[in-house]
């Protein structure tokens, strides 16, 4: 991997993985189209530049996460992220061998983008307006939901913030909390990816690969820096989008970007 290919890939972490449009499905097409090489350190680095998203989320909502007055908020997100660490660690080798077929990430690109089209329809009357007002059960049901994203081509965003309508919260309030599960969620993703799967499969530890070279520390570094600096974009974008439209544009985009995928995995790659 060049330093064009590690910008590249980072751009796209922090476009997407806030939205509602499955970051890995965005990720796997710019490997193929442009070409990066699936080493190692590639897969590594897809992962452990999750964690400039997360100190987006922690720098923009640095109120609500330092503020140690409120241990419930804590708590919350303690027992939410428990379903996804739990599941995702029993199918993390199913979920690997689906990343390998890019043909059912694309076909659950459209389907999720049909739910889209309709989800501001369905859920019309939340109850739910203030994040201190998510108890501990709803906290945790949207957990569960959050699992669906295991699916590749999901959208761990889409399937939080639906769990979250689902329970009764307003749309904003639904997309925010799916931002604070997010944190615990793609912390816990990439601490298990750095220091325990990549030597599993390469028999180097995440942080020994990532030092192998001073190369492959400045992508590294190079890919948090502008993950975080893009995924503080989107969110703001984001949340100016569902207030005005709601979910529809991200449903049109995700049925258009799954066909145009589709096409391009049976037709031309």
């Amino acid at each position: 991997m060049d330093l064009i290919e590690a910008i590249l890939i980072a751009i796209v972490e922090g476009l997407t993985e806030y939205l509602p449009v499955s970051s890995t499905g965005h990720m796997i097409f710019t490997s193929s189209y442009f070409g990066i090489q699936e080493d190692d350190f590639t897969k590594l680095f897809q992962v452990s530049i999750q964690f400039g998203a997360i100190l987006a989320v922690v720098v923009l909502y640095w109120r609500k996460f330092f503020n140690f007055s409120k241990l419930n908020f804590y708590i919350k997100l303690a027992l939410a992220v428990v379903p996804a660490l739990i599941l995702g660690y029993l199918f993390d080798d199913y979920i690997d061998d689906v990343l390998g077929n890019p043909i059912p990430i694309a076909i659950v690109l459209i389907v999720g983008g049909f739910i889209l089209l309709f989800i501001d329809n369905y859920f019309k009357n939340p109850v739910v307006a203030e994040e201190e007002d998510i108890s501990i059960k709803k906290a945790v049901t949207i957990g569960f939901w959050q699992c669906l994203a295991m699916m590749p081509g999901t959208s761990r965003s889409a399937a939080s913030i639906i769990g979250g309508m689902q329970q009764g919260l307003t749309r904003q309030v639904a997309a925010e909390f799916s931002f604070f599960l997010a944190v615990p969620t793609m912390l816990a993703v990439t601490c298990y990816s750095v220091f325990l799967k990549t030597y599993k499969v390469s028999g180097l530890k995440g942080y020994e690969l990532l030092t192998q070279s001073g190369d492959n520390l400045k992508l590294f570094v190079i890919g948090n820096i502008i993950a975080f600096i893009v995924a503080i974009i989107a969110i703001k974008f984001f949340i100016g989008v569902i207030k005005k439209y709601g979910f529809k544009p991200w449903g049109y985009y995700r049925i258009v970007a799954g066909t145009l995928l589709l096409i391009y995995f049976i037709y031309i790659k």
